[in-house]
Order: structure tokens, then C-alpha cells, then sequence
């Protein structure tokens, strides 16, 4: 492959506009029936997740930090939202999503305030533990409400925990032809991601599922009310088991409302929201530029200011939030594309086919996007996730379940909080003076080239923001020797992944980073980057 980096903005269109297209249009297969699905399942609109991936698509992918990372709702976002709008809604969806919108608004200008101040490194602050655990947390809500959407049951649960408790004993009032649909969608996802044939690897999945789904809705025909009857029971079914969307998408249109901007309730939603998002979207850029066959760095704060924007935007015209979101970006890259412009073209697409074809929509049954969702879910929070995170140390699954927990009982900001809490306790039991939880006792000198750091007492992910900036300002192409100190008592999980990350990156470039003293300290499990503290 050439390695010469593409360029970028009108040059790049010129330059790449084949292949980026190409690419566009694939992830707009892909991104189609997510953006219903997650709006449905977020409690909003389906056009409010169609207006996402549009306007992240079309305008906010011109001022992203990020080249290949593709914009639109995602399900990270769903237990935010969906929570939010039961919250100050008080049981009234519409006006629930109104005030949510309200909330979307102000976070959107949090976000650009936080990128304008630098704070592309916020994500620096949280253990991957804690990301790991919210992001199961939220896989775990997702199934737990798109189960009984995908099987066609009314559930009686209210709550996250409720509803999963329910599942075993809700099985007996399945309604069938709507359970062959979700169940369709589910297989054929699963099947369609195992399968290795190059060819058939490329279908999108989702879109896939959708059609099949189509399909069995015209053989069940659910544009009309009716009930059958199999096993002499009785089952109702009608259009109500499939998406609805307006005549005309202005139509679709929601408005803020803002008049419970004085309720503290209010400014938790704008916070949960403000953060999960910039969490997220970063988190994700990050991953795709070590999947970019270019190795191009993302610019952070430009990517924070960038959807800070776009989510300002989408809440005066009734939007879900938009993030970089991981699987439509990893596709994106697996199908060619080489500038922003795909990201551009997906939202294009969105546009054209929403204008053109809304017909095709109000045939899609909900439980298509049910199954898809539930796959989505189980991905986040699969057994492979909480083995993997058992192997890396006992510190690390603690964590993580601590932050599933509290996610599922109470809410994702309680969790999250809990789940930093829980890792700043563990630092102290493993002997770390507080003074050092968050200040790192870090000296440089330079000479030759040659770049020393002497790091004392402890390295964690509340106190390695300073190393960060250290780093930061070393060309490329030199050597940096991080030396520690006989007094460290801890080099904590996070900070050993970005050594390692950093480490990787730097050499590739040229450079040479040795890391003295690190294998002194005793690793805490069989994984190599486990926590490692005093022999």
C-alpha cells in the first residue's frame, strides 16, 4: 500500500472521491437501521437519530480532529438518553425528549468549551476499567430492554434490574410471528459476522436483517390490524409493530425546552450527557487512529469543538447527541476509505434516501431493530468482555463489576463515579501516599537527544496527565528513558497501557523509549500490562 498520507479537505475530495464514496455509501447501509434503532430505543423519535447521523455525517465531519472516524448516534448513548427523558418527563415522552433536547443544547456547548480549553486529553482521567464496566453497563440495559421489543411482549418492569429479573418468566407470552422477526435479525447478524468469505464479509449485516425483516413483515402483514390465533392462543399484531415516521421530515422537527434549567436534576442530565459523550467520541478516536493505515493522528480538542457543535446544533432541531462511533468508523476503514469526505457521503446518503424513499422506512418492523440492538448489546457487555478484564488482575475486575453494578441499579453517572472511587481506594490499599493520587513526582532532564524522567513514588491514571504533557513536547526520532524510582509503590493499569501505547507509536516514528526499573516491580496477574506494584 502507499503510505503516503492523503490529503486533506477539497484537495483530498479531489484526490480520494472514488473510493470515498464507496465507503459512504456502505457505512450509510450500515448506519441506516442503527440510527432508527438506537432512537427507538433511547425513547426519541426515529427521525431524531436519522437527523444525527445527517448532520454528523454532512457538517460536522468538515471540523472533526479525527480523518476516518464516522459521526452519528450511537448506542452508547441510548441508557443516557432514554434516562433522561423518563427523568424529566415525569411519564411524558414528548415533553421528556423536549427537555432532553434542552439539555443536548447546553452539553453540546460544554463540549466546545472543553475542546477550546485544551481538554482533549480528558479520558486520561478515567480507568479503562470504569470505560470497560459503563460500556458493558450500558450493553446489559440495552438487552434488557430490547428483549421483550424483539419477542413482541408488553413487559411489567419498570426498572433496568426489574426488567432482567422478568425475562425467564416472560417467555411464556412471546408473541410468534413477531419473535421470528427479531429472532431473524438476530441469527442473521450472528451468522453474517462469523462467515470469512471475503465477499459475503462485506455485506452489512444490519441492513441484511432489515430486509429479511421487511420481508416477513409483508408475509405476516403488519400494516394491518389483526390477531391469530396458533396453539389456541390468541395474538394481536398490526403497524404498531412497525416504525413510524412523519410525511415530510421537517415534520419530524422537535424543539428545546428549557424550563426546568433550575432544577438540579436538569444539570445532571447536561453533565451525564456533556461527559459520556466526549468520553466516548475520544475513546473512539483514539482506537481509529491505530487502525488508520496512515497512522495520522487525531486532533482532540478540534474533535471535541467539533461535536460540541453538532450536538449544540441537533438540540434546537431535535436530534439525538452524536459521537464518533466505533463500529461504523471500523468499517469504514475495512472498506477503503482514505479522508473525511466518506464520513460526508454516509451523511448524504442518509439525506437523499430520507427524502426520496420514507415509504421503505414505515416498513421496517421493530423488532428487526430490536435483534440488531440486542447484538449490539451483547457485544458491549458479551462474557468475553468480563473474562478478559478478569485476566488482567483483580484490581481491574473489581473495578469493572463495581461500575456494572451501580450503572444498572442506579445510573451511569453514580457508576462511573463509584467505579473511579472504587480505583483510587485500590491505589491506597497498595500503599500510595494520597498526596500522589493525583500529582505524579516526575523530574526531566535533556541532553544529546537523550530525555530522562525520573518518576517516584507512583504512576496511575489520576496523576499521569503531567507525563502526558512531558511527552508531548519531545520530537520525534529521539530517545526518552523513564526511569523508576526505588520508592514507586504502584504503576497502576491505565498508565502501563499508555507506556505501552506510547512506547509503540514513539519507535515506530524513529524514536527509542526504554523503560528502567518497570520490570522490578511485580506484575499482580499473568498479563503482562496487569498492574504492577513492590515485590
Amino acid at each position: 500500500m502507499d503510505k503516503q498520507k492523503p490529503k486533506d479537505w477539497l484537495p483530498g475530495l479531489k484526490e480520494n472521491w472514488r473510493t470515498d464514496i464507496v465507503s459512504g455509501f456502505v457505512v450509510f447501509l450500515i448506519a441506516l437501521p442503527l440510527c432508527l434503532g438506537i432512537s427507538l430505543a433511547s425513547g426519541a423519535p426515529p427521525m431524531a437519530g436519522i437527523f444525527s447521523g445527517i448532520v454528523g455525517g454532512i457538517f460536522v465531519s468538515l471540523f472533526s480532529g479525527s480523518h476516518l472516524t464516522i459521526n452519528g448516534p450511537a448506542a452508547g448513548l441510548i441508557a443516557v438518553v432514554l434516562n433522561s427523558i423518563l427523568v424529566l418527563g415525569g411519564g411524558d415522552a414528548k415533553l421528556g425528549f423536549e427537555l432532553t433536547l434542552a439539555a443536548i443544547v447546553i452539553a453540546g456547548a460544554i463540549q466546545v468549551i472543553l475542546g477550546l480549553s485544551k481538554a482533549g486529553n480528558l479520558t486520561v482521567y478515567f480507568p479503562i476499567s470504569v470505560v470497560h464496566g459503563m460500556m458493558a453497563a450500558i450493553g446489559i440495559i440495552i438487552i434488557s430492554k430490547q428483549f421483550y421489543v424483539a419477542l413482541g411482549i408488553t413487559p411489567t418492569a419498570k426498572t433496568i434490574l426489574g426488567l432482567l429479573v422478568e425475562i425467564p418468566t416472560s417467555i411464556v407470552n412471546v408473541n410468534p410471528e413477531v419473535a421470528i422477526i427479531g429472532l431473524s435479525a438476530i441469527v442473521i447478524i450472528a451468522i453474517l459476522t462469523k462467515i470469512k468469505n471475503p465477499i459475503l464479509k462485506k455485506l452489512p449485516a444490519p441492513l441484511v436483517a432489515v430486509l429479511v425483516g421487511i420481508v416477513l413483515g409483508m408475509v405476516f402483514d403488519l400494516t394491518g390490524e389483526h390477531s391469530y390465533t396458533l396453539l389456541n392462543h390468541t395474538y394481536k399484531i398490526g403497524p404498531e409493530k412497525l416504525v413510524n415516521l412523519p410525511n415530510h421530515i421537517y415534520d419530524g422537527l422537535s424543539f428545546p425546552n428549557f424550563s426546568r434549567w433550575k432544577d438540579g436534576v436538569f444539570w445532571v442530565m447536561v453533565i451525564t450527557i456533556a461527559l459520556i459523550a466526549s468520553i466516548e467520541s475520544l475513546l473512539t478516536a483514539t482506537a481509529v487512529d491505530n487502525t488508520d493505515p496512515y497512522r495520522r493522528k487525531s486532533n482532540m480538542d478540534r474533535e471535541l469543538v467539533a461535536k460540541g457543535f453538532g450536538n449544540f446544533f441537533l438540540g434546537w432541531i431535535g436530534g439525538l447527541p452524536i459521537i464518533a462511533e466505533v463500529v461504523r468508523s471500523s468499517a469504514n476503514i475495512e472498506n477503503g476509505a482514505k479522508t473525511r469526505w466518506s464520513n460526508f457521503f454516509h451523511g448524504l446518503f442518509l439525506l437523499l434516501f430520507i427524502v426520496l424513499l420514507p415509504g421503505l422506512i414505515h416498513r421496517i418492523p421493530l423488532a428487526s431493530l430490536a435483534g440488531i440492538l440486542i447484538m449490539v448489546g451483547l457485544r458491549l457487555a458479551s462474557p468475553h468482555v468480563f473474562q478478559e478484564t478478569y485476566k488482567k488482575g483483580w484490581d481491574q475486575i473489581v473495578i469493572f463489576l463495581v461500575t456494572v453494578v451501580v450503572t444498572i441499579v442506579e445510573d451511569l453517572l453514580v457508576g462511573v463515579f463509584c467505579g473511579i472511587v472504587t480505583a483510587i481506594l485500590i491505589q491506597m490499599y497498595f500503599g500510595v501516599s494520597f498526596r500522589y493520587i493525583f500529582i505524579a513526582d516526575i523530574t526531566k532532564t535533556s541532553e544529546n537527544k537523550v530525555h530522562t524522567m525520573y518518576v517516584k513514588h507512583a504512576l496511575l491514571f489520576s496523576n499521569m496527565i503531567s507525563l502526558k504533557l512531558l511527552l508531548r513536547k519531545i520530537a520525534p526520532g529521539e530517545r526518552v528513558d523513564l526511569k523508576f524510582d526505588e520508592s514507586v509503590k504502584m504503576i497502576g493499569f491505565s498508565a502501563i497501557e499508555f507506556l505501552q501505547s506510547f512506547k509503540r507509536d514513539y519507535e515506530e516514528r524513529g524514536g527509542q523509549v526504554n523503560l528502567i526499573g518497570f520490570e522490578e516491580l511485580k506484575p499482580i496477574s499473568a498479563y503482562y500490562g496487569a498492574t504492577r506494584i513492590q515485590k
